[in-house]
């Protein structure tokens, strides 16, 4: 999470620039979020590919089926 300094320092610079590269900022910024769910989105299918062969047998449903 930003500090309050931080986020005041941020907007000022936002302020600051010609429309053109707020827009550029915006997208940079979009761009990063969207990388960070991607690569979390790829981390959990490499998992459950990695997992399925030991979850998805009949010992692990009957471990699980009184629960």
């Amino acid at each position: 999470m930003m500090n309050k300094d931080r986020k005041e320092m941020f907007v000022r610079e936002l302020e600051n620039l010609s429309p053109t590269f707020v827009q550029e900022v915006l997208d940079f910024i979009r761009f990063l979020k969207n990388k960070t769910v991607k690569e979390h989105l790829e981390t959990a299918l490499l998992s459950e590919s990695a997992l399925r062969k030991d979850w998805l047998c009949p010992e692990e449903d009957e471990a699980w089926r009184d629960l």
